[in-house]
């Protein structure tokens, strides 16, 4: 594998990770000659590592810890026990930010850019809290916004957490029925909601949506709008005189709930603790993508994406964050390339769907940056590539891989590991990632089921609504008991770096040859006449080798004719193997997608075999529900019998 970047030789002199070796040589007396050895000691010694964590970046807590884990059972751990803390009042401590410059910078396609520095943030937090007091939310109400990623609906989060209230947000783009699916299941007691907002230079009103949800949910009892679209609301109405403090709750007490996708059945409300977010996000952010008070962290998410939560910790380690509101590709696939220099970015995420679209696109942005972030998506060499070709040679790529679930990403990059193309780096600190053979025995440097063998701080409280956690250890110990099973296909190598190769449900397998979708992707995508693909594998009962189909959306311009056909045999059988040529390629116009950007291959295979659409998938939580028709139509053809209509 290409090396495309290695750590400076003053790297432990110049990052936080080694700051931290330091701190740990000097205070704990425990010297890690390489990130191997640190990552082993961190899932070996759990207590004696999260507890450094605690102890490194100075938690702010109300009353001590009796321990840092008391039972390491999965499911089940019990971390910091006794202890009570408030996530907010961590945030915002901020700790090295400059009084006098920004730490919150917003730009959005609805309005003019806002930024915050540190007392202002504090002070908009401080009128919020004081609103929702007033209007009787406390600890343990549920608090909802129906807001984009603007810097209301991170005040919002900031005040019901000093409250000891849980947040739950989605963004503008879900649908009424999509919102409803989740939010009846938390029963929220207020909505802060807009108006609408623009995308690029699309207006487009949610009105009627509010209306709906609000409609839906009586558990509602107070609605507050920002006046996004139409610059009408009353969000400025939540105020109140009230001193800014903050309610100290247990480690585990719950801060928000996040969602699966829910593209298959009711999303699972996933309810996340202030101590474990707080933890794993110190840890990550400051030891692994080396953020701290001179930076500008940026990643383009919306707030129906965990990639929101994670980005908006930033303050917890003095980053700035660099929120954005809008379509990124609008006017062009520049526009958040040029936001670096506008705004003074130098950590920029993002996913690897939109780096394999800037490379497509032939953008050469050529960007001072000190790192780049990926996720959502498996990136292929050729994209690892583009952004050292393209973006920046001295800049380091983290390709991150996680989840909702934990709200972080368990594997990643360092500053003390070398990048290589189409490789994630390494395993994150405090993350015992191993691959599993079918039989739950760990494998090495052959394909496996991802799992999770020792407990992590930010791994779910639970699932609301869920008291015996039945649906909790159905989602990730139905498999292997105790052992946390996420669902993807993961090779590890024997230096700890990996290779995540789609979901471990979306498998093609074709007479024993198993092999992942991303790889798959990798080669069809490549073609300049694709500008997208799906492929799914469906089991024939008189066939081993079941039957493979592709589906292509072409480029603007091309056409999926049997001379592009024969090219995609060509290559797939050259790249991968002659199993992986497909049975049939069909042209589709467009790839269902999450609201995420996440493709669908189970829904798809589910209609194809003769489930309803509505069975199949939940439409409001895909950003293009029509294009599942396409396949519904295909699969009445299938199924069919000839001479029959």
């Amino acid at each position: 594998m290409t090396v495309l970047w290695e750590p400076p030789a003053d790297v432990r002199q110049t990052s936080r990770i080694g700051d931290y070796l330091a701190w740990l040589e000097r205070e704990r007396g425990l010297i890690f000659a390489d990130y191997a050895a640190l990552w082993e000691w961190s899932v070996t010694d759990l207590s004696g590592f999260w507890g450094s964590i605690w102890d490194y970046f100075d938690v702010v807590a109300h009353d001590p810890p009796a321990a840092v884990l008391a039972s390491a059972a999965m499911p089940g751990a019990k971390w910091f026990p006794g202890a009570t803390l408030n996530y907010a009042e961590n945030v915002l401590r901020m700790p090295g930010a400059d009084d006098d410059e920004p730490v919150v910078v917003a730009y959005s396609q609805s309005r003019e850019a806002i930024t915050l520095p540190p007392g202002e943030l504090r002070e908009q937090v401080r009128r919020v809290r004081a609103g929702l007091r007033a209007r009787g939310v406390g600890k343990g109400d549920r608090v909802a916004a129906y807001a984009p990623n603007i810097p209301e609906t991170y005040v919002l989060m900031l005040a019901a957490a000093s409250l000891g209230a849980i947040f739950s947000s989605c963004a503008p783009e879900f649908g009424s029925r999509s919102v409803i699916d989740r939010w009846s299941q938390i029963e929220p007691k207020i909505l802060v909601a807009v108006d609408g907002y623009k995308y690029g230079d699309k207006s487009v009103s949610r009105a009627a949506e509010v209306e709906a949800i609000v409609a839906a949910l009586p558990s509602v009892e107070h609605v507050v709008t920002i006046g996004y679209l139409q610059e009408k609301g009353n969000f400025s109405d939540l105020t109140g005189e009230d001193e800014l403090s903050f309610e100290p709750v247990p480690f585990d007490h719950p801060l928000y709930v996040l969602y699966s996708s829910g593209t298959t059945g009711l999303p699972k409300p996933i309810v996340h603790g202030h101590g474990g977010i707080l933890l794993e996000h110190l840890k990550i952010l400051a030891l692994h993508h080396d953020l701290g008070p001179s930076d500008r962290f940026f990643w383009f998410t919306t707030t129906g994406w965990m990639m929101w939560n994670y980005l908006v910790s930033g303050p917890a380690v003095g980053s700035a964050i660099v929120l954005f509101d809008g379509n990124p590709g609008w006017p062009s696939l520049n526009t958040l390339w040029d936001l670096v220099d506008e705004a003074g970015i130098t950590y920029f995420g993002t996913s690897a769907p939109f780096l394999m679209a800037c490379r497509k696109a032939g953008l050469t942005p050529g960007k001072r940056l000190k790192g780049v972030g990926s996720t959502g998506a498996p990136l292929p060499p050729e994209g690892f590539a583009w952004v050292y070709e393209s973006v920046g040679r001295d800049l380091q790529l983290l390709s991150l891989s996680g989840g909702t679930d934990v709200c972080t990403g368990f594997v990643g990059g360092s500053p003390l590991l070398p990048v290589r193309a189409g490789v994630i780096s390494g395993r994150s600190l405090g993350a015992r990632v191993e691959a599993y053979d079918p039989q739950g025995k760990p494998v090495v440097g052959e394909l496996g089921e991802l799992v999770i063998t020792a407990p992590m701080p930010s791994m779910p409280v639970g699932f609301w609504n869920d008291a015996d956690g039945s649906r909790y250890r159905e989602a990730y110990f139905d498999v292997f008991p105790g052992v946390w099973r996420h669902g993807d296909w993961i090779t590890i190598a024997e230096d700890g770096s990996c290779v995540i190769t789609g979901r471990s449900d979306a498998t093609l397998n074709r007479g024993g040859v198993r092999l992942g979708t991303s790889e798959f992707y990798s080669v069809v995508e490549s073609l300049p006449e694709v500008a997208d693909c799906l492929v799914v594998h469906l089991d024939k009962a008189d066939d081993p080798n079941g039957e493979l189909l592709l589906f292509i959306v072409p480029a603007e311009g091309a056409e999926v004719d049997d001379a592009l056909r024969a090219r995609i045999a060509r290559e797939l059988r050259g790249a991968l193997s002659p199993r992986h040529v497909p049975d049939a390629i069909h042209a589709v116009r467009a790839v269902p997608r999450t609201l995420s950007a996440k493709k669908l291959e189970v829904p798809v295979k589910r209609i194809l075999t003769g489930t309803p659409i509505e069975s199949a998938a939940a439409k409001g939580a895909l950003a293009n529900p029509e294009s599942l028709n396409a396949f519904a139509e295909l699969a009445r053809t299938r199924l069919t019998p000839p001479g029959r209509d």
